[in-house]
């Protein structure tokens, strides 16, 4: 019997290590793939692209917010494995009248590296899981720290910022940054064009998810405020699995590009 209480406050009952599981989240997805549960994971969202081999070959569920309910039933999972923010309540209400399902609810280094751990004890890959743990909250230990003002986008049309109480808002403490947006009860803001000048962050990121920003919205913003401009890649400083081993690296070479334009 294995039993955990998931992040929601949920105890998940398993009679054993589950042979047929179903995820509902991208960086979830990709982490199942690191746990080497290759003939376990049966289905994944229209959004899980990493890896490339199973959004080629696996069965896709719906979207992470419209899962086909039916086709999860038909793939009988012993497990599904969710996000609170990434899923609709009503289709996990639903889902848990059938499966058991074990949700993760991530706002923090701490969260994303708890998320990891209990993944790895429901799955049968502890050591595995441990040792990622491990990994990750040792690159983040020796990550530097560079005070400067940051507007992380995601939208454009109207303009949507990131909140602080966000994983992103985590992630961008981890690196020193002061997120412009500190009203912790908007974990995403609407902004106008005299709202983004107003705030003057020292930099301005354009996320490559979930909007995809190219050089004319830099082009626009550009005349519409003094700060600078930054592409960033939106899976390093959103996905809260296994890509996090990629995050030291990244956001190294990240903070050096900014200290140059400082």
């Amino acid at each position: 019997m294995i039993e955990l209480v998931d992040q929601m406050n949920v105890t998940i009952r398993l009679e054993e290590i589950p042979k047929r599981i179903v995820s509902l989240v991208p960086s979830q997805t990709e982490l199942l793939y690191d746990f080497g549960l290759m003939n376990e994971v049966v289905g994944i969202t229209k959004f899980c692209i990493h890896p490339k081999v199973w959004f080629e070959n696996k069965t896709r569920i719906g979207g992470t917010k419209s899962l086909n309910i039916e086709l999860i039933k038909e793939l009988k999972p012993d497990l599904i494995i969710g996000n609170k923010e990434e899923n609709s309540e009503v289709d996990i209400i639903e889902l848990r009248k059938y499966f058991p399902v074990y949700m993760s609810d991530i706002f923090t280094l701490t969260d994303a590296v708890e998320m990891i751990h209990d993944v790895g004890t429901i799955t049968g890959k502890i050591e595995l899981a441990e040792n990622y743990c491990g990994n990750i909250i040792q690159d983040f230990s020796v990550l530097q720290k560079l005070p400067c003002t940051v507007l992380y986008l995601i939208w454009s049309n109207p303009y949507m910022a990131v909140g602080s109480n966000t994983f992103i808002g985590n992630m961008m403490s981890q690196n020193g940054f002061t997120n412009c947006i500190q009203d912790k009860s908007a974990r995403y803001l609407e902004l106008t064009d005299k709202e983004i000048a107003n705030l003057n962050p020292d930099f301005i990121f354009l996320s490559s998810e979930p909007f995809p920003f190219n050089y004319k919205h830099k082009d626009e913003l550009s005349k519409i405020t003094e700060s600078k401009i930054e592409f960033v890649d939106g899976e390093l400083f959103s996905w809260y699995g296994t890509r996090m081993l990629k995050m030291k690296e990244y956001f190294s070479t990240l903070q050096l590009r900014l200290k140059d334009n400082l």
